[in-house]
């Protein structure tokens, strides 16, 4: 065996210098091994690295097996082997050694294989160095490499989330950001609560996976001894680091979490404009204790939900102001028509919180008559919304007082020009004589109407169309051309705005196609019908709102008076109100209608009762038998308000409210007409036995 320095264990002078010199400074030997004889000269420095004293070691590369676990040896064999076969000019491996004491070391060797001139292998001369620390060093950078990369994916969670929330504008698109697994994953979470604050408790909105609730906890008071009660109260963020701190600082909430093995937990804050507006917990099975680091993180996904939830908020209460402004522009209710069925929708935008100016009104007109408007005035803001409440009333007051359709559009348009606005409108007004079916129409920029005829098929009516309302007034061109068709008894007249035609990518006579396919395939009831047309146009979205309005004509006779009584009641003078039930009672059995006498006296009576209360003059009520294949008695009850009476909805304990209500239970149907300045409310019950009398009055 060689002593340090001796030319045995010399390296080459071309051996590369050990690439990081402090690690040359740990412990390391030199080894020279004979190919031919099988001998291997180990230094001094050689002996400590193997932990192997000089009389331990007979210099044949087998007595290291005392040192190098099997494992261990059969590797490196491998590799010194496949050098030597191979022709490389050096190897280099890391392995382990069982030292003295049985504890396993790194060690890392580097050999220089010598070739005679023909290239074959004769000896081999390198190093053998202790390499614990160099492997720890690498490990803690490995470790050092994984802290990062988990907090680089944290960080990229928050980055993607708030870009995903960027997206949001409703409260439930954040809750289902939240919810999101992949984005509880990648934050390590075993699971995640939001809660929202809501007059003074907070009510879960959110949680993942499903089932993670704790029972109990759906609403809770701020002032509970609750994790998340408390980030709330102090607007702190809170950190439990362990289960045991866990356990002890919230006893109440611990037992409903043991399932789910939590070892720590970040609660976190939802702060807007100063106020908390919710909060949020993160649980983890995995890991106990923050870093600060963490902590920064948490805190920004924290930060970025509560900006979203604030924005979300707004955008809510915006929308829900603009959309009950725009209700209250629309009709509240439409009212009853004999020998016809209605139903109207309307459907807001997709997107967008504005509102639009798009309407719909029917309105009922003297002898059998009623009008049917659809119009959509430009933009979509609060003074779209405000210029059709108006453009609403006028075309309902220009058609009241009994001008011709063509006279109602112009006039609406004049009115528009001289509003203070640079808006137009477009209007479709159709007036229908449910007695003999004609419909005269009048167009006004709008899309035409569509006609579906009782074998289903559906054809679309071309109306040659004036300028639209505003415009007309603008360039002097009043004129409207009054088209008449006739709507015979099954068929059924549809008025929509273009929101319900116009589709991405295609042009407006494609869409037509397609809402009359629509149409011509949908249930026979309108009501069923208008439904299906709204849910097809909220599965397609869109960007404008929607106004539809279908009228179907019922099978319908024209009926003739066969009596008629009248009485005039007058504000405060109960005798006069005491006669006219007298006088109901006996005109109804005089007709031979007394099993329904009760509920058209009681019906009437509260006509009578609505109009000397809600209006200043008297009532007149009047009593008609009519005749034909559905006998009928019609009770109508005039007054001098324009104000239209509408059905509320009566307390428990309220006195008032039922009067339409009870009516609309007893009649088989009722309505509203416009009479001059006034009104006329009216009713009618069948009655098949009824017959005729000597008109009173």
């Amino acid at each position: 065996m060689a002593e340090r320095g001796a030319s045995a264990l010399s390296l080459p002078d071309d051996w590369p210098a050990h690439p990081n010199p402090i690690l040359a400074l740990n412990l390391m030997g030199g080894f020279a091994w004979d190919l031919d004889s099988g001998q291997m000269h180990l230094d001094a420095r050689a002996h400590e690295v193997f932990d192997l004293r000089p009389e331990e070691f007979d210099g044949q590369a087998e007595s290291l097996s005392q040192r190098v676990p099997p494992f261990e040896a059969a590797r490196l064999d491998t590799m010194v082997a496949q050098a030597l076969k191979d022709g490389s000019e050096n190897y280099g491996a890391y392995f382990r050694i069982r030292c003295r004491d049985g504890s396993l070391r790194w060690t890392h060797t580097q050999g220089y294989i010598g070739r005679d001139q023909n290239g074959r292998p004769r000896k081999i001369v390198g190093i053998v160095r202790d390499a614990t620390q160099e492997l720890a060093d690498s490990v803690a950078r490995r470790e050092q490499a994984a802290q990062d990369e988990v907090r680089r994916q944290q960080t990229n969670v928050v980055q993607v989330t708030t870009a995903a929330l960027a997206h949001a504008r409703t409260v439930q698109d954040v809750i289902d950001v939240v919810e999101a697994s992949q984005g509880i994953t990648h934050l390590g979470a075993a699971s995640v609560v939001m809660g929202l604050v809501e007059a003074g408790r907070i009510r879960l909105v959110a949680e993942g996976p499903e089932g993670s609730r704790v029972p109990g906890t759906h609403v809770t008071r701020i002032d509970e001894p609750y994790p998340m009660s408390e980030t709330v109260r102090t607007l702190a963020p809170l950190f439990i680091e362990s289960p045991e701190e866990f356990a002890a600082s919230y006893p109440k909430l611990w037992p409903g979490l043991t399932a789910l093995n939590i070892t720590s937990a970040a609660y976190l804050p939802l702060i807007a404009q100063a106020r908390p507006i919710g909060a949020m917990g993160l649980l983890y099975d995995d890991r106990r204790g923050f870093s600060d680091e963490d902590r920064n993180v948490l805190l920004a996904l924290g930060s970025s939900i509560a900006q979203s939830l604030q924005r979300a908020m707004f955008y809510e209460q915006e929308k829900d102001l603009a959309q009950g402004l725009q209700q209250a522009m629309l009709p509240r209710s439409i009212p009853s028509v004999s020998g016809a069925d209605i139903a109207v929708r309307y459907r807001a935008a997709s997107f967008g919180r504005d509102i639009g100016g798009d309407w719909y009104d029917l309105i009922p007109l003297p002898g059998g008559r009623v009008g049917a408007v659809i119009g959509d005035v430009q933009g979509h803001d609060t003074h779209a919304a405000a210029v059709m409440g108006q453009l609403r009333i006028v075309l309902r007051a220009y058609a009241a007082e009994g001008h011709t359709p063509a006279t109602v559009m112009a006039r609406a348009s004049v009115f528009l020009h001289e509003l203070d606005t640079d808006r137009f409108a477009t209007c479709l007004y159709a007036e229908v004589d449910l007695s003999t079916g004609v419909v005269q129409l009048v167009r006004a920029g709008h899309i035409d109407p569509l006609v579906r005829h009782t074998d289903r098929t559906c054809r679309r009516l071309t109306v040659e169309g004036g300028l639209p309302l505003g415009l007309s007034a603008e360039f002097g061109r009043l004129e409207y051309r009054v088209e008449a068709f006739e709507l015979d008894p099954g068929q059924t007249l549809l008025l929509c705005t273009d929101g319900l035609v116009e589709q991405p990518g295609a042009d407006l006579d494609d869409g037509m196609r397609a809402l009359m396919e629509l149409v011509r395939t949908g249930p026979d009831d309108v009501r069923d019908l208008a439904d299906r047309l709204i849910d097809e146009a909220e599965e397609r979205g869109g960007e404008d709102d929607v106004a539809l309005l279908l009228l179907s004509r019922r099978s319908h006779v024209a009926q003739r008076v066969g009596g008629r009584v009248q009485q005039h009641v007058a504000p405060g003078d109960p005798e006069a109100l005491t006669e006219a039930r007298h006088m109901i009672r006996a005109a109804v059995r005089a007709w031979g209608a007394g099993d329904r006498a009760d509920e058209i006296e009681l019906a009437a009576d509260e006509l009578i009762t609505n109009a000397l209360m809600h209006t200043e003059g008297a009532a007149v009520v009047t009593l008609r038998a009519l005749t034909g294949p559905d006998r009928r008695v019609r009770a109508e009850v005039e007054d001098s308000s324009s104000a239209l009476p509408r059905r509320r909805e009566a307390g428990e304990s309220g006195v008032s409210g039922r009067g339409l209500m009870l009516v609309d239970q007893l009649a088989d149907v009722w309505g509203v007409e416009a009479r001059g300045g006034g009104k006329c409310v009216w009713c009618e019950f069948v009655t098949p036995t009824a017959g005729t009398a000597a008109s009173r009055g």
